[in-house]
């Protein structure tokens, strides 16, 4: 009797261990979310706009105001066809305005008309009130939908033609056959040397919800995005595209209970052509991995889910100054006005 009594309570303190082990286990894996916000704070996460402004905080450097917002680049005959448009009398930018085409594509590439304003002695899109002795057509030779091709061109001369016959001017159009062969040539030097690099953050045990990635992050510097599951660490320029982003699942974001929705990823991206060298992207963009990688318990990881050591990330480092340098000497660096529309 002692035995089997003594066989029972063995038993029965397995089963407390067992238990209390699965209870400490599930605790451990729990679901992490976000630290209730305090009374009276205001949430930075509310506004789902595109930020105007960088405080940097992975780097420590900050800034005061947000800057003025940069110029919109002009007709350049760097990535642009381009026709001299000659006019009889300067002509007002209303009536500029009036003769526009409908739509500001041909194709798959942007198509704009400039004027030499007679006061400013600058070539501009038309603004009422002002008069243009010149006026020019252009569309974008290559984008990240390709090369302008034949069908592309002949658009681009009928609204040219169009435009002129609205207006009273001559257009000085030039060879479809150069202009299709300088698009292919853009291309292929653009597609060669364009890079968008990706990192994921992966949860090494306990999944995340969304608030808690998104809580998480704004310490780190991210700002909600326009879209959901999207957050970023802007520009340290108005307008300009930002210089690390972050995203997640959208269904999870948009979810009727976020609490509930468990991420185990979270993916970090920077578009290389976008962004300034002066920014360090790349070196803000390891920082944030690995700093939401030691909050959230994760492992920093390339899109495939491989580790990445700091070797590795020292090799990318070094293949991403080459690749700067390139874009420099064909004078299309990395975040300049020619650069965001080439790789766009």
């Amino acid at each position: 009797m002692s035995l089997q009594l003594s066989l029972l309570l063995l038993g029965l303190l397995l089963l407390l261990v067992m238990a209390a082990y699965y209870a400490w286990l599930a605790r451990k894996n729990k679901l992490r979310q976000a630290e209730p916000a305090a009374p009276g704070s205001s949430d930075a996460l509310d506004a789902r706009i595109e930020p105007h402004l960088s405080e940097h905080p992975l780097d420590g450097d900050s800034f005061a105001s947000s800057p003025a917002p940069e110029k919109k680049p002009g007709l350049d005959p760097l990535i642009d066809a381009m026709a001299p448009i000659a006019l009889e009398a300067p002509v007002a930018g209303e009536a500029v305005l009036a003769a526009l085409p409908s739509t500001r594509r041909v194709g798959s590439k942007p198509f704009s008309i400039e004027g030499f304003n007679t006061v400013t002695q600058r070539w501009e899109p038309a603004v009422p009130g002002q008069l243009y002795s010149q006026l020019q057509a252009g569309v974008q030779l290559a984008n990240r939908s390709g090369p302008l091709n034949d069908i592309e061109f002949s658009e681009f001369v009928m609204k040219t033609q169009n435009f002129c016959d609205a207006i009273n001017g001559a257009p000085d159009l030039p060879a479809m056959r150069n202009e299709v062969n300088r698009a292919r040539e853009l291309d292929q030097f653009a597609s060669g040397h364009d890079a968008q690099l990706v990192l994921m953050v992966q949860a090494r045990r306990a999944a995340w919800s969304p608030s808690y990635v998104q809580q998480t992050a704004a310490r780190l510097g991210f700002v909600m995005g326009a879209t959901a599951g999207r957050l970023v660490i802007p520009a340290g320029t108005a307008g300009l595209p930002p210089a690390v982003s972050l995203t997640f699942d959208t269904l999870a974001a948009l979810a009727d209970d976020p609490t509930q929705s468990a991420l185990r990823q979270v993916t970090l991206g920077l578009d290389v052509a976008q962004v300034d060298q002066g920014e360090k992207p790349f070196e803000r963009l390891c920082e944030a991995a690995d700093a939401l990688a030691l909050e959230m318990d994760g492992v920093v990881t390339d899109d495939q889910g491989a580790a990445l050591p700091p070797e590795a990330m020292k090799v990318i480092g070094s293949e991403l100054e080459q690749l700067y340098d390139m874009l420099a000497q064909r004078d299309l660096a990395a975040g300049s006005p020619l650069a965001r529309r080439l790789f766009s």
